[in-house]
């Protein structure tokens, strides 16, 4: 029988996102298995793992927002960004941080910001990612990219922090394409110091958080005892950011061909609606680029066969 279902993953330190997709091949016997969003190897966290059908929905979890815990370190900056890169700058003066000018640091950075991806990064400049450009030791002009913060939150309950090297705790609410890196050296560039990322931790990926999670060898175990089944989420879950209806039967044809159809008022404040088919996911419109008042559709997924689960 066919394994369909989202997994919520917790990735440990030390693997790449593909380690996890590839042992859970492995694991699981099958080879339709994908994640929702790179995580660096030094970054633990949830991280959802698509699986058989759930596969077409991955890209809609890896749009959904994001939370994370990080450490910020005030006193020299790296080539990464984070602890693993060489130190490229470096401020070894005693320091004071007041937690007034800290918080009036993080309120500046809430909301839309700029931000330059790391040259440790997989963002791609000429068909090529930055972080082969920065083992090449080859300098390019990096994309200024908008992202969209949330919130910051403090974690540390200090009046002030002093001395050469400074740590604080934060947790970030953040949207797609938010380098959390870059984020802690935009701080220190704020506070006027030098500053890297220390540490990091995702804690929540859409609907997903930290207390669903299952690690590799839990994940092992249920895959032989046969209970995994319980552990997955329906393909619908990972539609669950969007608005759905019951698709009307005299429609189902037409929607069943990939038709244009009349626009349903549910588009005019979303960008994509389910139509759901006695229950289940049967496609995802969204708005006509160059129609008005009509829909066309984004992802077709029919209905589930008898070895689905």
């Amino acid at each position: 029988m066919a394994i369909n279902g989202i997994l919520p993953l917790w990735k440990e330190k030390g693997m790449t996102s593909h380690d996890c997709v590839f042992k859970l091949r492995k694991i699981l016997k099958t080879k339709k298995v994908g994640h929702t969003g790179t995580l660096d190897p030094e970054v633990d966290g949830v991280l959802p793992i698509c699986i058989g059908n759930t596969t077409k929905v991955a890209e809609y979890i890896t749009n959904q927002g994001k939370t994370y815990e990080a450490e910020v370190a005030i006193g020299f900056s790296t080539e990464t960004e984070d602890a693993t890169g060489e130190v490229v700058d470096q401020d070894q003066q005693e320091k004071k941080i007041t937690r007034q000018e800290l918080l009036a640091a993080l309120e500046g950075l809430t909301g839309e910001i700029t931000q330059i991806p790391p040259m440790y990064s997989a963002v791609k400049v000429n068909g090529k990612k930055l972080y082969e450009y920065a083992r090449a030791g080859i300098a390019v002009e990096r994309p200024v990219r908008k992202a969209w913060i949330d919130s910051i939150e403090l974690l540390d309950n200090a009046a002030e922090w002093t001395g050469t090297d400074i740590h604080f705790r934060i947790r970030i609410q953040c949207g797609k394409g938010t380098y959390i890196r870059t984020l802690a050296v935009q701080i220190g560039e704020a506070l006027g110091y030098p500053a890297h990322m220390s540490k990091l931790t995702r804690t929540e990926s859409g609907k997903f958080k930290q207390a669903d999670c299952l690690t590799l060898a839990q994940v092992d175990e249920i895959a032989q005892n046969g209970t995994i089944g319980r552990f997955l989420k329906p393909l619908m879950y990972g539609l669950s950011a969007f608005p759905s209806v019951e698709v009307d039967p005299k429609m189902v044809f037409a929607m069943k061909n990939g038709q244009v159809m009349d626009m349903h008022p549910l588009l005019e404040k979303n960008e994509l609606l389910v139509f759901t088919l006695n229950d289940n996911p049967f496609a995802l419109y969204k708005k006509h680029p160059e129609k008005k008042g009509k829909m066309k559709p984004e992802k077709m997924f029919g209905l589930p066969t008898e070895d689905e689960v």
